[in-house]
């Protein structure tokens, strides 16, 4: 599969870059060289490969810039980090610039680059394109053998150090505060350092919906932070693939479900998920572990826990709600010490 496919190197080290397109010549592939980021733009701009394999810690244009860059301009082009440093900050900044997949140098067994190579490409020409690089991690819905020595490094340096996790975690946490036309949402959050956290992820979309989960990854003990990420993955998937087209909760949590049925490192977790639309102010939340409270200036109206993620959650109700002229507040409810909340808000025209 590798034979005849166009790879662009961008790696400041002469010899390790060397050593991998070498190997890279000798799987077939046409390959080309960059040994700074900005000499990696130009390569881009000459000829779009079909994947790119870059270092972070380069010259003149780092490499968490570099990615940056691709992923405004050449969102296309699937990227493979090869790093020095396993540093969970770094992971969760690449996450969030779409990397495919994350290697730590030095590669004590090359055949872990080419399983990669393959697992995003193979990935890049199914249905499922936009994957980020925590399917490759978990391999839901995949063959096995996709996970190897590499990934399962991964998994066990977050169950070994919470520290790491939670980090992990916090860096991915969108921005506070988001404006769509005249509706703006904020979050609070209020979390002991001592747990693993409340993650809350959300997305825009075109046509004025919301999309939105909360996942608490304390109450999926030590596979807590590989579930939420694994939830995370097939969450953007959804986005990305589907959610233009669909309205289903019920929809979302069966793929999620089956995604944890497929996966050896998730556990049952607490989450809840929600739409809402700006058009008619109405909210459709699921709550598939967690409670809330939602209160408008016109009343307050609870959600009760229903069954857990990875517990039939996929035969939870949807509670339709809607919102005031100027927006609703939704707070989760028994987290423990946590304090965390989601404010949706019109603003003044």
């Amino acid at each position: 599969m590798l034979e005849g496919k166009d790879v662009l190197v961008v790696e400041d080290d002469p010899v390790f870059r060397h050593m991998i397109c070498g190997f890279l010549k000798s799987q077939g592939c046409m390959v080309r060289e960059a040994e700074d980021g900005l000499k990696g733009l130009q390569a881009l701009r000459e000829v779009i490969p079909d994947i790119l394999l870059c270092d972070l810690a380069m010259p003149i244009l780092s490499g968490m810039e570099f990615v940056e860059e691709i992923s405004m301009q050449y969102p296309m082009v699937p990227v493979i980090v090869i790093s020095g440093t396993g540093d969970m900050a770094d992971v969760a900044t690449a996450l969030r610039h779409g990397v495919k997949d994350f290697l730590i140098k030095p590669l004590d067994n090359i055949m872990v680059l080419k399983a990669s190579l393959l697992s995003v490409l193979k990935a890049q020409d199914s249905s499922e394109e936009g994957r980020d690089f925590t399917n490759q991690w978990f391999g839901a819905g995949e063959d096995k053998s996709v996970i190897d020595e590499e990934l399962e490094w991964h998994i066990k340096e977050l169950q070994d150090n919470p520290i790491i996790a939670r980090e992990l975690l916090v860096g991915l946490m969108p921005e506070t505060e988001s404006k769509f036309g005249d509706w703006q949402i904020n979050y609070c959050v209020l979390q002991s350092i001592d747990v693993q956290p409340v993650l809350l992820d959300y997305t825009w979309l075109m046509d004025g919906r919301l999309a939105f989960y909360l996942v608490d990854s304390a109450s999926g003990s030590e596979q807590g932070t590989a579930t939420t990420l694994l939830i995370r993955a097939l969450f953007n998937d959804y986005i990305r693939t589907r959610m233009a087209d669909e309205n289903n909760l019920n929809y979302l949590i069966q793929l999620i479900e089956k995604g944890m049925k497929h996966s050896d490192y998730s556990s049952p977790i607490k989450g809840l998920f929600g739409i809402f639309s700006a058009c008619d102010r109405s909210l459709n939340v699921i709550s598939a572990g967690l409670g809330a409270v939602l209160q408008t200036s016109e009343e307050t109206t609870s959600i009760m826990a229903q069954p857990w993620l990875g517990q039939g959650a996929i035969n939870n109700d949807t509670i339709h709600l809607s919102l005031s002229d100027f927006g609703g507040r939704l707070s989760l409810s028994e987290i423990g010490s946590a304090s965390f909340s989601v404010t949706l808000k019109r603003l003044e025209r």
